[in-house]
């Protein structure tokens, strides 16, 4: 996962120099393999959470997708990060606020509990999801664009939050990605710490 993220900055870096193009996360089960110059992804049902970074320096480009769900054609036209989900399996997301250190422990309220069991019954059901909210439903075969940030930080599915630290005073822009089965168990876990009625 640190390899993933060292590449991932300096591939970051390097496409911001040529012209702040696109970066790709692929998200698969099992390794993908990507030909870019065919413009072919190709998946199969493997095992695990797999995880490639693709940087690409075109104004426009496409895949076509061969994965465990079928055949399919996305394309990329905007300058920044995106998704590829080639999993058989819906992707949840959404932008994660910076929280300092002294902040991420603080007590949560029976009211924040229940709001956020509702944020969640909702994206588990592709409700509620827009642009503006920062949020995303990735279906199988299908791309999303997630920000023209291409320094954004991403974590997918079935991995911790890794720490973030502000970077000239500034607050670092991550998305946090989990698998419908990962929501639906946060779901029932955050459900048991509520407190029943009297």
């Amino acid at each position: 996962m640190k390899n993933l993220f060292a590449f991932f900055v300096l591939s970051s870096l390097l496409i911001a120099c040529a012209g702040n193009d696109k970066t790709i996360i692929i998200m698969s089960k099992g390794e993908a393999s990507v030909d870019l110059n065919a413009g072919t992804i190709q998946a199969k049902d493997g095992a695990g959470h797999e995880e490639k970074l693709v940087a690409v320096n075109k104004a426009n480009i496409s895949f076509k997708l061969n994965t465990p769900a079928g055949e399919a054609t996305v394309e990329l036209k905007e300058n920044g990060l995106y998704v590829i989900n080639v999993k058989n399996d819906t992707i949840i997301g959404s932008y994660q606020p910076y929280t300092s250190a002294s902040q991420a422990q603080k007590v949560i309220t029976q009211e924040s509990l229940s709001q956020k069991i509702d944020s969640l019954q909702l994206l588990s059901e592709g409700k509620n999801v827009t642009v503006a909210n920062r949020n995303y439903f990735i279906l199988p075969n299908q791309s999303t664009f997630i920000t023209s940030n291409p320094l954004a930080q991403v974590v997918g599915p079935y991995h911790q939050m890794r720490s973030a630290e502000k970077v000239d005073g500034k607050d670092p822009e991550i998305y946090r990605f989990y698998s419908i089965k990962e929501i639906r168990e946060m779901i029932t876990k955050l459900r048991a710490l509520t407190v029943a009625p009297e």
